[in-house]
């Protein structure tokens, strides 16, 4: 049981840094029907920036908790503004392009992030300064990280302001009137491009907080870091319903779970040879599984058919 609770901790962890990242793959979708595959980049960028702001402001001496708060917020500035920039230059030109065209265009974004970052930041491994408290918490026999908790909360945090924003504001109203259909919003006064720039910078913000909170926990960052957490968080989209915004939390946080209950009895089924390793096969797995029995996801898919 104690072996159980520690791997629902770390999954719910685990699952809250996807449920992040999935949310700016399914709000790009729900708008334009784009999958934007350079996200997981994005993700990448804000570790990398996060991680050189905190090697200027760790000799001032600071407290901890404020170096990475103002690393964090550096880090969602650079991302939004990063991310607007791929949606001008590399989408808005192809937005009625045939759709292999972006999708095409996003990988080759990707491929050019990988690499810019590679000749800024150089390729190794940067180890990133642990900033809270390292003794862990005790749940039972189960432990939990103070950077752990910090992931949790800041994930509620951010999925609640996210609900707030989508819901309750006139910005939100724009973003579903626009998903809704953009023609139609764009006479009743929205301006689209506003809402869709507005769109990708609010998932590059969650994006770049799910960056510093995956280098916070493993420890390290490096220019290719994004890619992968970006394959799983776009499976975890898929998992809950692409455009569908409780669905990327669900996805993510099943995911999660998943990847972490799985890899251990992965494990104890295999008597060792299948373990952690193979943990990223179950999130693949699950992608298959989904969309051979369901493709809609399982809350299914919010956007509308436009004409």
């Amino acid at each position: 049981m104690d072996v159980l609770l520690q791997q629902i901790i770390n999954g719910l962890v685990l699952g809250s840094m996807y449920a992040l990242v999935a949310l700016g793959y399914t709000m790009v979708y729900g708008i334009i029907n784009l999958i934007n595959f350079a996200h997981g980049e994005v993700l990448m960028v804000g570790a990398l920036v996060a991680w050189s702001l905190i090697g200027w402001l760790q000799p001032l001496g600071a407290p901890g908790w404020l170096v990475l708060l103002v690393a964090t917020l550096g880090a969602a500035v650079a991302a939004a503004l990063l991310n607007m920039a791929i949606e001008k230059i590399a989408y808005r030109p192809l937005r009625n392009a045939p759709k292999l065209a972006p999708l095409i265009t996003a990988i080759g974004m990707s491929i050019l992030l990988q690499a810019l970052a590679m000749i800024i930041w150089k390729p190794n491994y940067k180890s990133f300064p642990t900033l809270l408290p390292s003794a862990p918490l005790a749940i039972g026999e189960a432990m939990i990280t103070p950077t752990q908790v910090m992931i949790l909360v800041l994930t509620t945090v951010s999925l609640l302001v996210l609900s707030w924003l989508v819901n309750a504001t006139r910005l939100g109203r724009a973003m579903r009137a626009t998903a809704e259909n953009p023609r139609v919003a764009s006479l009743m006064g929205v301006r689209p491009d506003t809402v869709i720039s507005a769109t990708f910078a609010i998932g590059a913000v969650l994006a770049a907080i799910a960056g510093v909170m995956w280098a916070s926990n493993y420890g390290t960052a490096q220019h290719a870091m994004g890619f992968l957490p970006g394959l799983k968080a776009f499976t975890a989209a898929v998992l809950g319903g692409i455009g569908n915004l409780p669905g990327a939390v669900v996805g993510g946080l099943l995911l999660g779970l998943i990847e972490s209950i799985g890899s251990g009895y992965l494990g104890e089924l295999t008597g060792g040879v299948l373990g952690s390793h193979y943990t990223d096969i179950l999130a693949f797995v699950v992608l298959i599984i989904m969309l051979t029995l369901r493709p809609s996801g399982l809350l299914g898919e919010r956007v509308a058919d436009r004409a």
